[in-house]
């Protein structure tokens, strides 16, 4: 602590050495300029970043309360339609899944449909094609893969796939 108190004490006797050796008119040239640099320094730090950050908010509070009234009715629409329940999907056949994989160009060896089961098995047929149309059967007929083995074949992106796949129809 003495250190510190030593090292103040320099200062200080070297800003009274500095101020003894001025004249009267350097002194009050000194004070003014020191008097503006702080008025500066508390304007440019303190009132400055107040101001500008009260007019910024005065801009953009109207926004943010249209973007929360937005988001309020979002949150009261979602709960309205979470209670509401699912519509069900109309069952898929036989034909009408073999009808959808020759249009995306994905000829099954074999189709076997029980219930709400299909099992399907494809030989040489593009995984990109194959993986499209899963997803577009989960998202349009609420079709799952319950069971899947994909082997890759030696030509690029084709593969040989069995599936057994569920839909859920809803209707319970």
């Amino acid at each position: 602590m003495s250190k510190l108190t030593d090292t103040i004490k320099g200062w200080r006797a070297g800003a009274a050495a500095f101020w003894g050796a001025r004249t009267e008119q350097e002194r009050r040239f000194l004070a003014v300029g020191g008097a503006v640099v702080g008025l500066g320094l508390i304007y440019g730090l303190l009132i400055d970043p107040a101001l500008t950050g009260r007019e910024r908010l005065r801009r953009e509070l109207p926004v943010l309360r249209q973007e929360a009234a937005e988001l309020q009715a979002l949150a009261t629409q979602a709960s309205q339609l979470s209670a509401q329940p699912a519509a069900p999907v109309a069952a898929l056949t036989r034909d009408a899944l073999n009808t959808v994989l020759t249009s995306r160009g994905l000829t099954p060896q074999n189709l076997v449909a029980t219930g709400e089961y299909f099992k399907i098995d494809f030989k040489g047929v593009p995984f990109a094609g194959l993986v499209s149309w899963l997803d577009d059967a989960r998202r349009e007929n609420r079709i799952a893969v319950q069971e899947g083995t994909v082997t890759a074949q030696d030509a690029a992106g084709m593969v040989d796939a069995t599936l057994t796949l569920r839909q859920d129809t809803g209707a319970r």
